[in-house]
């Protein structure tokens, strides 16, 4: 299977989704500071691991 980025995009955010709901259903923390800190963060990480990661593929891809 070959990602493109769309499908790599939203995998990720897939995988953000599924996290924020899990905090929010798991009633660890108030709806309010899931959804205006701990949300935007794990999609910042993430896009960031994301760039990296597809750097770092090039890289060795080149190699």
């Amino acid at each position: 299977m070959e990602f493109t980025l769309p499908v790599a995009l939203g995998a990720l955010l897939a995988v953000v989704v599924v996290g924020v709901v899990g905090l929010v259903v798991s009633g660890v923390m108030p709806l309010a500071v899931t959804l205006m800190m701990v949300a935007p963060s794990m999609l910042v990480f993430g896009l960031l691991a994301f760039g990296l990661g597809v750097k770092h593929g090039e890289f060795r891809g080149s190699v």
